[in-house]
């Protein structure tokens, strides 16, 4: 299919702030190819879901994000808010540190790439993922591109953006993975999937509708974001040397042969603890458990 006309929603501290420097670029290939376009700068965190929410109620049917996988979930999030995520199409520009979503759906890292494909792109239905959690004492609801995740990966993002973020993103997130190594204790946790509980003790439970997560880790290598299912990884009661020594299997996709590790695939999860623990989505600090997942099959159209 051939579009003529997009607003493009661009986030410039996306990437550590590279998607400033990179935007003019862009900008010039976009005009060049002869794509005609409108765009806007998200200003703070959550900016781009009211960006992307009045574009589609004044009627835009291709809305692009320019950012990474956390500036998705703001569009996608934004789209839905304004009821149209079912007919507008959505087109992506990866320049996030991870940009892990991408990956998945097939679509180029690089800039001049990733332009020329929006020129002429080729519209696929995908899944999201819908969490349900809990944030001061209230239930609260969000949209997932990607993945989602409580425990261990969840404390690490906490760490790198609310200790760390002054660092830059490689070093703030080495700082928050290894403090977060050092101090952190497996949690019990109850998981209903599917209507049917047990009771675990794990290091961590990531939800994936996407096969990358984390900055290319291949957390669930089967994971397919168009198969009405969210493919649930759960790393048990793993020690921190057994966990440190396993970070390297989760990056070859190799790790879902280690004895703690377990893959399950649902429609529907529940995940209840003593203690709340964080809960992150497409690397967003939420809120806390308890938390519901579900999935919302062929919701999104995206041009790859």
């Amino acid at each position: 299919m051939a579009v003529s006309y997009a607003r493009l929603i661009v986030n410039p501290a996306a990437g550590a702030g590279r998607t400033a420097k990179k935007w003019p670029q862009i900008m010039s290939l976009l005009k060049n190819i002869g794509l005609r376009f409108e765009h806007d700068l998200t200003e703070a965190p959550k900016h781009a879901i009211e960006l992307a929410k009045s574009a589609a109620k004044k009627g835009y049917e291709f809305i692009v994000s320019v950012g990474g996988d956390g500036t998705i979930n703001e569009v996608v999030n934004g789209l839905n808010d304004a009821g149209s995520i079912d007919h507008v199409l959505l087109g992506i520009i990866g320049t996030g540190t991870g940009s892990d979503y991408i990956r998945t759906l097939g679509i180029p890292r690089h800039p001049r790439e990733a332009c020329q494909r929006l020129l002429n792109p080729r519209r696929v239905v995908v899944d999201l993922g819908v969490a349900e959690y809990t944030i001061n004492g209230r239930m609260a609801k969000r949209l997932f591109v990607n993945f989602a995740g409580l425990g261990f990966d969840a404390e690490v993002v906490k760490a790198t953006t609310q200790r760390f973020k002054a660092l830059g993103s490689v070093p703030s997130y080495l700082m928050g993975l290894l403090t977060t190594f050092l101090s952190y204790q497996n949690v019990e946790v109850s998981l209903e999937v599917d209507g049917v509980t047990e009771q675990r003790r794990v290091c961590s439970v990531m939800v994936n509708n996407g096969k990358y997560g984390g900055g290319n880790m291949f957390l669930a290598p089967q994971a397919d974001p168009g198969d009405g299912l969210l493919d649930m990884l759960i790393i048990g009661d793993i020690t921190r040397p057994d966990l440190l020594c396993s970070l390297p299997r989760i990056y070859r996709g190799t790790h879902l042969t280690h004895p703690k590790v377990t893959i399950k695939r649902a429609r529907q999860i529940r995940i209840e603890t003593r203690e709340p623990i964080s809960l992150h989505a497409d690397g967003e600090l939420l809120g806390g458990s308890p938390v519901s997942f579900r999935i919302l099959p062929a919701a999104l159209n995206v041009a790859v």
